[in-house]
Formats: C-alpha cells, structure tokens, sequence
C-alpha cells in the first residue's frame, strides 16, 4: 500500500525492549496501514551511565543528539517513545506538529521537575500499554490504550519438552521478583523431582536452595526459542504502583507460544487472566501448589497453552492492535499544527 502519512518515532535506543516491541515490530503492519515509519533511536541511549562524573558528560551529549534528531525529521506525526532522556523532558518541545507520547510503564513515579507529565500535557494523545497507565495520564491529554503486541508469528508453539520444565524469561531488573519466590520454588522442585526451572536472562539468578536450575543467557536468537518447549512460564512481581504499570508482555509472549502462564494476579495481569483459560493467578503463598498442580496435570497444560495461545491471538497480536495504534496516528494528523506535513 502506498503510503499517505509518515510517522517518525524517537526510541530510547535499538536495544531496548519498549523500542523494540513497542515500535519497530509495527514497521511493516503500519506500512499496510498506508503509514511509513521512520525510526530514530537515541544515540547515546535514554539511561545515564552509572557514576557522576560519566552522567555529567552524558546528559548534555544525550540532550543535544536529541534536539538534532528531532529537527531533522520530516514526517507528520511523532511518536515518541517515553521519554527521550529518562525522567526529563527534553527535546520533546523542538517537534512542532502532532505528537504521540507512548507510555509503556508507570514512568510517572521516578520523574524529575514534572517532565513525564509535562510530556503528556505537550502530546496530542498518549499511547498507553493499559488502563492504569491511561488512568495517570488522561488528565493531560486524550488517551489510546495499546497493549505491548506479540509477534505471534515469532512467538509460536513448539514441541513441549519431555519432562517438565518452568520458564522465566526477563531482564536482570525483573530478578528480584523471581528470587523472592525462591522458598515457593524449593518445594516445587522438591514435588516434582523431575522438574527444571530455566531462567532467560541476561544475568544468572541467585536462587538459594532451588535445585535444578537452567540458566539461559539472553539473546536475540535464544529469547523465544528456549521458552517454547516449557510446560509452564512464570511472572511474579508484587503488588505496587509500578508493577501496575506493567504491561504483561512476559505473560502474553508465554501464552502466545501455548505455554500455560502462571502469574501474579493483579494490574493488567488480573484482565488477561479474567480474558480466558490460558493463565493462573497465584498470590505469593500460593505458588508452589499452583504450580505442583499445573505440572502433575499434562492435559491440562495442553488446554490451557492452546486457549491461551487464542487469547493471543484475537486480543493481542501485531495485525489486530496495528490497526489501533494506525488510527491514533492518522487522528493526530488531522489535528495538524506547526509541524505537520514535514517532508512531504
């Protein structure tokens, strides 16, 4: 399809997740949509570097490559993903035209002098991974609520392995909400002598007393492929403003690949679980009989993978929340402003 409006995107940079899921993976859905994509990660990155001395130098570098990137731009529409330096804003106010701020995370929380909001207050509409997050924000401005999408091409089902396995896949950021469950994962192990619990990181996890651990590094190539054979993935998290803010990508890229979820059952967690049969709630106490049931239970984790794998599907895949996403960008256009119809 030929395309008619040009959507330039500021990401926090090529490796990050936000950027990775939340933007370019619609590059060829918005291309059939008729909106051509133009990404522009951040070259220093988004995140200081640790140490005062390396973030006093990084800042202005990381402020200035942004205000270039953004005047260089010729589209109709910006997107720009979070902040374009954490917890300020920034080069936000050089786009003049339509803005689209995409909000995948309780940002709000760790901001400086304001700058989330003052964001918001500049964009059209923002772009909010789910309700809790749109319920911050729309007092500042209209809100569209876009889930994180699955690439359920990507992310399919596979051949479960022969004995059972748990799955973990996260950054090392999310390892404390594993570790806590380590006393949980002892009496799981201990249940199910023939269970191993991997773990997709980019770190190792420190899980005293949990035999039979499998670390996984993280890599582009490893990420689906070592989860797909599971018989069951996890994603803990307490519960607390931030881990409401979470958009249950962990979740939903389990249950794409017909992998039973068993998660904590509450932020936008609690609506996938009320969305189906492909999920299990479990409060801390209850994690290890949760699991131990699910493991002792093969036909039921067959069930489970395939209605979860449906509710992937229906509710949460790249062509069905293109189409979302394609009509925030073609409202904000219409709304027009300074900067609207660059380059064309």
């Amino acid at each position: 399809m030929h395309a008619d409006l040009r959507l330039a995107a500021f990401t926090q940079g090529m490796d990050v997740p936000s950027a990775r899921f939340r933007v370019r993976q619609y590059a060829a859905a918005l291309a059939g949509q008729g909106i051509a994509l133009d990404e522009y990660p951040a070259a220093h990155g988004s995140y200081p570097p640790p140490g005062l001395l390396p973030r006093l130098g990084w800042l202005p570098r990381a402020v200035l490559e942004r205000r270039r990137a953004v005047a260089a731009a010729r589209a109709d529409v910006a997107l720009v993903q979070r902040e374009m330096v954490s917890t300020l804003a920034t080069a936000e106010s050089v786009w003049r035209g339509p803005m689209l701020f995409d909000v995948d995370d309780a940002v709000w929380l760790h901001q400086r002098l304001g700058g989330v909001d003052r964001i918001a207050r500049r964009a059209t509409a923002v772009i909010c991974g789910n309700a809790f997050i749109a319920e911050h924000f729309a007092r500042f401005a209209r809100t569209v609520i876009v889930p994180t999408a699955v690439d359920t091409q990507r992310y399919a089902p596979a051949m479960r392995a022969s004995t059972p396995v748990l799955c973990w896949s996260g950054s090392s950021s999310g390892l404390p909400y594993l570790e806590a469950l380590a006393p949980q994962l002892a009496r799981v192990m201990e249940a199910v002598p023939a269970a191993t619990l991997r773990v997709i990181c980019n770190a190792p996890p420190r899980l005293a007393g949990v035999a039979r651990v499998e670390y996984v590094r993280w890599s582009p190539a490893s990420e689906v492929s070592a989860m797909q054979d599971a018989w069951c993935g996890l994603m803990p998290m307490p519960d607390s403003p931030w881990t409401r803010g979470k958009c249950s990508y962990k979740m939903l890229t389990y249950m794409s690949c017909a992998v039973p979820a068993v998660v904590s059952p509450w932020g936008m967690n609690a609506e996938v679980l009320a969305q189906g049969e492909g999920a299990a709630g479990a409060r801390d106490h209850e994690w290890a009989d949760v699991l131990v049931a699910l493991l002792r239970d093969p036909g039921r984790i067959e069930r489970m993978g395939a209605a979860g794998r449906d509710t992937v599907l229906r509710r949460y895949a790249i062509d069905v929340l293109v189409r979302t996403l394609a009509g925030a960008v073609r409202a904000a256009a219409a709304t027009g402003g300074a900067g609207a119809g660059r380059g064309r």
